[in-house]
């Protein structure tokens, strides 16, 4: 009987609870941040991780070592890391749970946990109450303070909820082009996780210099947008937004402006791994400068470009900095030319008033399209209503519209559901009249998805699989969806697959994207859009292909319309 193998979440939670469980017992730093890295490495990995231990192939992955590799090993053949076994039996399993309130570490629920024999939450929310805490040193009110607020609240994350990158960048843009006009401004840019274009965001960073940092933060705490100044000073200040959006900006010397928005960009992986490559050659690398560790000699740069040439790299896109290889590539020159928004020549997945959830008429749509410039678009309007004489109606008015909007291509395309069976919910026969089929599952996400999709792609008329795992970000989890079996069968039919631009779907994820473009399945990016702004969601899209590492080859949809045809597979 073949076993059964653990998902890479689960696998990610042990080590993240192993991590969490040396924190606790005083274990060295870099032993406990290898642990989770290692479950980040193992949630951002497309394909079973667990199956990659068994072949000995895990240790492969940045970040995963002969020692995790094993520890990954244990969890397949027995269920759980045996070092994991063995704290649980002398920690109480709550106080792991103490790390989660603000201003305790893991030295201070040692304490309190050791010295105090408080083992659960019920008793840490008593002994602040009775104020025994402060008894210990370093301990004060304020800290049973904070622990009398959280203990017994529902559970979240701590600071500011994370928000979908579609609603947060455009924000950040905004405000980013407003202080650009203010007359003491030099350089102003975003950074953080928005500039790496995660799909969601926390904090909105900003970094500029100016003539007189003073003057643009006071300007910046003032905009008409500000609902609260929460920090204020001559150089930063941060503010929050009657939307809730928080901005942190920071008004830096000039001469370090590269270092300081390489820093500020992240990701913390990449840093990690950047300072612990250049203390290899001698050097020390922080937000202030490049230090030459024997002359004591310090390097400035202005730019991020002069940053990474002096540490021995091609300049790495913010988008790259995430530690999955980008660093080794760069100092090899082999960076990918990554795609970008302007090279998309169409747009193959969108709705229009032909599906019930479509918000502009045909004509709207088709006229913003041709307003983008593109070459070619698809009008793909639900199949469930384009019942009856529907279809023929909706394909006598694409008709009608493409002699008017010639040069622009309209394309009669049509998304078809995957059915529970794996069929689809449209005749082959119709079906052979669309110019572009997108398949996709919209429901009973639990029935075999790998399956279904399968089945979709041996159809000869559907060309792509529409956002694949069906994710609706902080809403749905993914389906349980067999990545590399599907990309084997894309290749296999020749079946394209989807970047999905919607916000929160961003589907492909950009493992998976990267997972199907080194395997040489070629991936459309679409908007899916049921209005005109949507449109515009492309821009999300090619950021989630640019994080996949995708190059204009490996999107199908840079291509004219005649290129194009000759990759389908019909």
């Amino acid at each position: 009987m073949a076993t059964t193998l653990p998902r890479n979440a689960d696998v990610a939670e042990q080590l993240e609870l192993l991590a969490d469980l040396l924190e606790i017992e005083g274990e060295a730093a870099f032993r406990v941040l290898a642990y989770r890295r290692a479950a980040q490495r193992v949630r951002d990995t497309g394909g079973p991780v667990a199956q990659l231990a068994l072949d000995g192939k895990a240790k492969e992955l940045p970040g995963i070592g002969a020692t995790i590799q094993d520890k990954i090993v244990q969890i397949v053949n027995t269920g759980e890391i045996e070092a994991l076994s063995k704290r649980r039996k002398t920690i109480p399993p709550e106080v792991v749970d103490f790390l989660r309130i603000p201003g305790l570490g893991p030295k201070t629920v040692r304490k309190i946990w050791q010295e105090l024999g408080v083992s659960t939450l019920a008793e840490l929310k008593s002994a602040a109450r009775d104020q025994r805490l402060r008894t210990l040193p370093g301990l004060g009110a304020k800290v049973e303070e904070n622990i009398l607020k959280s203990v017994g609240r529902k559970k979240k994350a701590t600071g500011p909820p994370r928000t979908l990158l579609g609603q947060a960048l455009p924000a950040l843009l905004a405000v980013v082009d407003v202080l650009r006009e203010h007359r003491a401004a030099e350089r102003v840019s975003e950074a953080g996780s928005a500039r790496r274009r995660r799909e969601t965001v926390r904090d909105l960073d900003i970094i500029a210099t100016a003539s007189d940092p003073a003057a643009l933060t006071d300007y910046f705490t003032k905009l008409s947008w500000v609902a609260e100044v929460a920090a204020k000073g001559p150089t930063k200040a941060t503010v929050e937004s009657h939307e809730g959006f928080r901005f942190d900006l920071r008004v830096v010397p000039p001469d370090c402006y590269g270092n300081l928005l390489q820093h500020f960009t992240g990701s913390k992986d990449h840093n990690i791994a950047l300072r612990e490559d250049a203390q290899r050659r001698g050097l020390s690398v922080s937000e202030y400068g490049v230090t030459e560790t024997e002359s004591g000699k310090v390097f400035t740069a202005e730019t991020e470009e002069e940053l990474y040439e002096r540490l021995g790299y091609a300049f790495i896109p913010p988008e790259l900095r995430e530690n999955g290889g980008e660093l080794e590539a760069a100092r090899r020159g082999e960076l990918p030319e990554l795609v970008e928004t302007g090279q998309l020549r169409g747009d193959l997945h969108t709705h229009s008033h032909w599906s019930a959830d479509g918000k502009n008429t045909l004509v709207e749509m088709v006229e913003a399209a041709g307003d983008r410039g593109y070459a070619y678009y698809a009008i793909t309007d639900h199949s469930h209503y384009l019942r009856e004489d529907r279809l023929e109606a909706q394909a006598k008015e694409i008709d009608r519209l493409a002699k008017r909007v010639a040069p622009l291509k309209l394309l009669k395309g049509v998304e078809v559901n995957i059915k529970a069976d794996g069929t689809l919910d449209m005749p082959d026969e119709l079906l052979a009249e669309r110019d572009w089929v997108v398949a996709s599952i919209h429901t009973a996400f639990q029935r075999e998805p790998t399956e279904r999709v399968i089945a979709a792609m041996e159809n000869p008329h559907v060309d792509v699989i529409g956002h694949l795992t069906g994710r609706k970000l902080s809403r749905r989890e993914p389906m349980e969806i067999d990545i590399e079996r599907v990309v084997e069968k894309a290749l296999e039919t020749g079946t394209f697959l989807e970047i999905n631009s919607q916000p929160d779907r961003l589907d492909l994820s950009d493992v998976n994207a990267r997972l199907a473009g080194e395997a040489g399945v070629k991936i459309v990016v679409s908007s899916d859009a049921h209005q005109l702004k949507a449109l515009d969601y492309v821009d999300f899209g090619i950021a989630q292909a640019r994080r996949g590492w995708l190059t204009p080859d490996q999107i199908a949809n840079t291509r004219t319309w005649a290129q194009l045809r000759k990759l389908m597979k019909k």
